[in-house]
């Protein structure tokens, strides 16, 4: 995903969310690039970097894409765009609202926040 792609979602989630301390990522060339640390910099975001081949320091992150990847890339056959982005907005809404997550005293991402 390009830099400039990251930086209008990060827009849309301070939007929504308000705005982070810090954001954790990778050292992958969206988040490397002059573009995203500018844009950083400008909102007055912390970047913190996990180590080169230390993806456990990212764990949530890593065992979220894993869960995503075997649950809905892994599992079907896709012919159109459309057709990801219909089958991930129905496994959004499984993963925060129906399915209890052991991490969470099995309860759903949305019951934990609202506690």
């Amino acid at each position: 995903m390009p830099s400039r792609a990251v930086i209008l979602f990060l827009e849309r989630m301070i939007e929504k969310h308000g705005k982070p301390r810090g954001i954790r990522t990778d050292n992958g060339s969206e988040f490397t690039s002059h573009l995203f640390q500018d844009w950083l910099d400008k909102n007055d975001i912390e970047w913190v970097k996990i180590q080169k081949g230390k993806p456990q320091q990212n764990a949530i992150i890593e065992r979220f894409n894993k869960t995503y990847r075997e649950d809905v890339l892994d599992a079907h056959l896709f012919f159109s765009l459309q057709d990801v982005k219909d089958l991930t907005e129905l496994w959004m809404e499984d993963y925060n609202h129906e399915r209890p997550h052991e991490a969470l005293d099995f309860k759903t991402p949305s019951e934990y926040e609202a506690a």
